[in-house]
């Protein structure tokens, strides 16, 4: 009998609880510290136990549910997948911030993660800020010999219309400092820069850097910023974005506008996430290999070994054209529905139902067509795993 069944039979009419490796992160996680801590620090997602249909046959009425609860949770949770390109990305922000642990006079070189959409920028940084955090906790202690809280991370999300006001004051939100709801621009910046100071912070990460209109007044002036912040402090700058280049991060230029974000350019090093693609040997192993991953953690009662890495390859590469953050998102939801409908399986049938984001559906009769014609394949000359 399965520890599933098992368990039904002594909780069934008990209140169930959600275990501490599943409690819910809430909507601000990393807008707060505390919110970071507890992304940093939450136990590692533990995956259901595989049932059989004959299993969940047997389950009664609560228990069913429960699972599928707890299925629920596990499918919409599935990352990060260790891509190529994720590895790759780490490999390159250790180097980067590794090397910026030079003496307070030198100016400390940024990074710049520019990519199209969909691509997973922001979960890898994340991925690589939560392994970064956890070493400087092992090495240093959780407290600075001042005896202040260390933070070795600071994460700030750039809106619309973010000034160097709101700039400031993101990061004091971040940090809880008393003084973060009133005060000048300049007394934001000393008190923020203040708290970075205090708590050791060795990375600042500013995500959704394309909302900043570079070109304007605003952009000029958070750019001073980046520069301030990298001149007189020890912190690695980690810019995400889409567009950064086309929207004048590495500029070069005769007049003040672009002399100042060339400079910028000049300090900062660019990083970007490759999609998938499928025009030669290595990019469709690199396919396989993910799939295969991906096949290995989902928890649907009628799955089987190469559901998705042989029999729908062609199909996931045409919905999501190579972008993981599309294809984690088309699985989720098939898995959703495959758990609701009873079908427990990921079919090509089951999937024509599910929609995806705009752009992925947008780009995929291209691709359809060409992979039904032949002219391009996911298929490996040499299959592995």
């Amino acid at each position: 009998m399965s520890r599933t069944l098992r368990r039904e039979q002594s909780s069934k009419g008990a209140e169930q609880q959600p275990s501490e490796g599943n409690a819910r992160l809430d909507n601000l996680t990393l807008a707060r510290k505390e919110g970071w801590r507890s992304f940093v620090k939450a136990p590692t997602r533990a995956q259901p136990e595989p049932l059989s249909t004959a299993d969940l046959r047997r389950l009664g009425e609560d228990a069913l549910a429960d699972y599928n609860r707890q299925r629920r949770v596990w499918h919409a949770n599935l990352g990060p997948i260790k891509t190529p390109q994720l590895a790759e990305l780490h490999e390159d922000l250790w180097d980067i911030v590794d090397s910026n642990a030079q003496d307070g006079d030198k100016a400390k070189g940024a990074i710049a993660i520019d990519a199209f959409p969909g691509l997973g920028k922001t979960t890898s940084v994340l991925s690589f800020a939560k392994q970064f955090h956890l070493r400087e906790i092992a090495e240093e202690g959780e407290f600075t010999e001042e005896g202040h809280e260390r933070w070795p991370v600071c994460r700030v999300g750039m809106t619309g219309n973010t000034g160097m006001k709101d700039f400031n004051r993101a990061m004091l939100e971040y940090f809880a400092h008393p003084g973060r709801t009133t005060g000048t621009t300049a007394q934001f910046a000393h008190r923020a820069l203040d708290c970075m100071l205090s708590c050791a912070a060795r990375v600042l990460i500013v995500d959704e850097l394309h909302f900043l209109r570079w070109r304007a007044k605003s952009g000029v002036e958070i750019s001073n910023h980046f520069k301030y912040i990298a001149n007189e402090f020890p912190v690695t700058l980690v810019f995400i974005g889409v567009g950064l280049a086309e929207r004048g991060l590495f500029s070069e230029g005769d007049s003040y506008t672009n002399a100042v974000l060339a400079q910028t350019g000049r300090r900062t090093t660019r990083l970007d996430m490759r999609p998938f693609t499928i025009d030669a040997d290595k990019g469709r192993r690199e396919w396989r290999q993910m799939l295969l991953a991906i096949e290995q953690r989902l928890v649907l009662a009628e799955k089987v070994p190469g559901m998705l890495a042989d029999e729908l390859s062609d199909y996931l590469f045409a919905r999501s054209t190579g972008h993981i953050g599309s294809l984690m998102t088309l699985i989720n939801r098939g898995c959703q529905r495959a758990v609701r409908t009873r079908t427990e399986y990921l079919s090509q049938d089951l999937l024509d139902k599910v929609k995806n984001d705009d752009a992925a559906e947008t780009a995929r009769r291209e691709l359809e067509a060409a992979l039904a014609s032949r002219r391009i394949t996911t298929r490996s000359q040499r299959k592995s795993g």
